[in-house]
């Protein structure tokens, strides 16, 4: 079955413009003109991917989103943010709020259709999952094997962490974040090193971005007290330290 999208815009022509660009493209598409309608929507099916538009009648999206992240149903369902804002305070508000990607309008059909694609790579979901970010040279068993690291345990396969009995819940992008880091440990990244390796090629973030996700990355860690093996490099980037 192909990937299924909805999108979530109340202006007619450009929910149209999407919808038919990411048809073209191949993907199973719906769309919805409000919040209330993207949660009958969702609550319907659960889609691979939401098209989210910030400003919007009654619910804003920006809220939506914030809400979807915090339901375990819809927590981990790959979003990308449409709106005009452009201001970077703007971004990183849709980033902390748990944001996959982030277009501003107006934008290029052809930069969409290749954003969503990236981030259905990156996220593996839906049918266009088999391809990701590159493995900085590893691959096969040696990325499926279980990592544990100072009582953190990554289990690759199972997309899984935990720390003892109690199971952390990380987003795709965290938890790919994560496993990359432990497959690192007390080595430093680069900020550039780790879009490369986490967010492959897409080429449209900025160093800004990884910041926002290890503060992210960090929170969800911050439970079992591991957030603090994440430190921060002056001048470099991060480091996973082994203790």
């Amino acid at each position: 079955m192909s990937v299924h999208i909805l999108v979530v815009e109340d202006e007619p022509a450009i929910r149209e413009l999407v919808a038919v660009n990411l048809r073209h493209a191949g993907y199973r598409v719906d769309g919805v003109d409000s919040a209330e309608a993207a949660r009958a929507a969702i609550a319907h099916a659960l889609p691979d991917l939401i098209v989210l538009d910030w400003m919007l009648p009654g619910e804003a999206g920006v809220d939506l989103l914030k809400a979807l992240r915090a339901d375990t149903r819809t927590g981990k369902v790959p979003i990308v943010l449409l709106t005009a804002r452009a201001h970077e305070g703007d971004k990183l508000l849709g980033f902390e709020r748990g944001v996959d990607d982030y277009i501003t309008k107006p934008f290029s059909t052809r930069e969409l259709v290749a954003r969503v694609r990236a981030v259905l790579r990156r996220t593996g979901s839906g049918t266009a999952g088999s391809s990701g970010a590159s493995s900085g040279g590893s691959s096969g068993a040696q990325d499926e094997a279980p990592i544990e690291i100072a009582g953190l345990r990554l289990e690759p396969a199972a997309v899984r962490v935990s720390a003892g009995d109690a199971r952390l819940s990380l987003s795709p992008t965290e938890f790919r974040l994560l496993h990359f880091l432990m497959r690192n440990p007390d080595r430093a990244v680069s900020r550039d090193r780790l879009l490369d390796e986490v967010w492959g090629d897409r080429v449209y973030i900025d160093q800004r971005t990884v910041d926002v996700h290890i503060r992210r990355l960090r929170l969800a860690l911050a439970p079992s007290g591991h957030d603090r093996l994440i430190e921060t490099v002056r001048g470099e980037g991060y480091r996973f330290a082994r203790s």
